[in-house]
């Protein structure tokens, strides 16, 4: 198909549920470029190409906010490398911090494993007690 998409033939096409398409058009990251006869919206090959665009972007690990940047530098113009630059920053230092955290996490369910091994299996569980304080 293409062309001119309803919003239903474009949330299809581009594999997302409708209520994201009008999501992303109230936030303004989308929006239809003209109006059927029965005033329903029509997109073009180019708003499918925004969605996946944002799509891929949003798996990159880059927020709504950062695609916005992406998309325009503010005044209509394509971001240059500086832009792009530090928002790759910024959401590298993020996953820094939550994968550090993430191993945080993982070195307590591990002790907490290795205790459950050592006990009875009958006996009161120091994890849930733990939990329960």
């Amino acid at each position: 198909m293409s062309g001119r998409y309803t919003i239903s033939q474009l949330a299809k096409a581009a594999d997302i549920p409708t209520t994201t398409v009008r999501y992303y058009e109230r936030v303004g990251l989308v929006e239809p470029e003209d109006r059927s006869q029965g005033n329903y919206r029509l997109y073009s090959d180019s708003s499918l190409d925004r969605l996946r665009f944002i799509r891929a972007a949003q798996a990159t690990g880059f927020t709504l906010d950062d695609v916005k940047s992406l998309l325009s530098d503010g005044s209509g113009g394509t971001p240059t490398c500086g832009n792009v630059q530090g928002l790759i920053e910024k959401r590298l230092a993020e996953i820094e911090k939550r994968l550090k955290d993430l191993r945080h996490v993982q070195q307590v369910l591990k002790s907490a494993l290795e205790r459950c091994r050592k006990q009875k299996r009958t006996d009161c569980c120091h994890v849930v007690e733990q939990l329960r304080q």
